[in-house]
């Protein structure tokens, strides 16, 4: 009873470095110090101090400011979540977001998080909304036309979800005669009925109800990033996990302003520095999955 409230009550909506043009005199920003984003009373990220970015335009917006305004995504669990009753952030996306503010001297008090639609992101970056968005955000040459990108600080696709006692399937096709769900209209369930006719599809608008409905048994398997499906196989580790490998590849990015290459070479320096940092994010939000996922290197470009 306890699983059902708690799934019913979650919305799923569902490599060369460019060099560092200004000086962080602060470091890094690593865990253990500073005021952003930890456990209980203990800050996970180091606040870096004296931070130069000669050359950003979206920094000085953000020193002017006194603050830093950040897109993110706020119903993935394990990767963009707000806590509605405790008004807590959490997840993957959240914390990098809040490492890269710390690099840029902004501690938790100097964070404004907005929640930005998924069809909203670009425009937001381009009208100045936000100074950079990080939640599940696809790196794409269309997207580039309007706005920049870091990283990619995550590699995903689509991917199966299945019973935690279930066997093994390494291929769609493993599924031929059974059901598979996701989102209505979402890329994968398109995938499988274009080219798996012989997989019944089952659809919600919320990938909450397919996970309900494979923990039920009413379905097979749950489909969509893989990124998401980690986040709930981290959140319900006794019932349900991951399987198999990619059918596609999404690179997940940081948007932002278009022509920001000082910024966008110093987030690229975080992430290629930071192997540590980033290991420490992926297991406190998304290590009880059981998948073990590596880092990607940055791109140049």
């Amino acid at each position: 009873m306890r699983r059902t409230r708690a799934l019913a009550g979650i919305g799923i909506a569902a490599t060369a470095l460019l060099a560092l043009t200004a000086c962080n005199s602060g470091g890094p920003a690593t865990p253990g110090g500073g005021d952003t984003g930890g456990d209980g009373d203990k800050p996970m990220f180091e606040v870096a101090k004296d931070v130069k970015l000669d050359g950003s335009p979206t920094f000085d917006k953000m020193e002017k400011a006194g603050k830093v305004t950040i897109g993110v995504k706020e119903d993935q669990p394990g990767l963009g979540f707000l806590d509605a009753t405790t008004g807590e952030r959490s997840g993957f996306d959240v914390d990098i977001a809040r490492w890269i503010a710390a690099s840029l001297g902004f501690g938790e008090d100097k964070i404004d998080f907005k929640p930005i639609a998924s069809a909203n992101r670009e425009q937001s970056i381009v009208n100045g909304d936000i100074d950079y968005y990080v939640g599940t955000y696809s790196i794409t040459d269309k997207r580039k036309e309007q706005i920049d990108f870091a990283g990619p600080y995550f590699i995903t696709g689509q991917g199966l979800l299945i019973r935690k006692d279930d066997p093994d399937a390494d291929k769609l096709e493993d599924f031929n005669g059974k059901t598979v769900c996701s989102a209505t209209g979402s890329t994968p369930i398109q995938n499988i009925k274009a080219n798996f006719p012989d997989i019944k599809t089952q659809e919600y608008d919320l990938y909450s109800a397919c996970v309900q409905d494979l923990i039920d048994k009413k379905v097979d398997a749950v489909t969509t990033d893989q990124a998401i499906l980690i986040g709930y196989a981290a959140l319900y580790p006794d019932e349900v996990r991951v399987t198999g490998g990619l059918f596609t590849e999404e690179r997940y990015g940081v948007g932002l302003p278009k022509g920001d290459d000082v910024l966008r070479a110093h987030i690229n320096e975080l992430f290629t520095d930071g192997g540590d940092t980033w290991q420490a994010i992926f297991d406190k939000n998304l290590g009880d999955s059981g998948i073990k996922v590596d880092q990607p290197k940055v791109d140049a470009y």
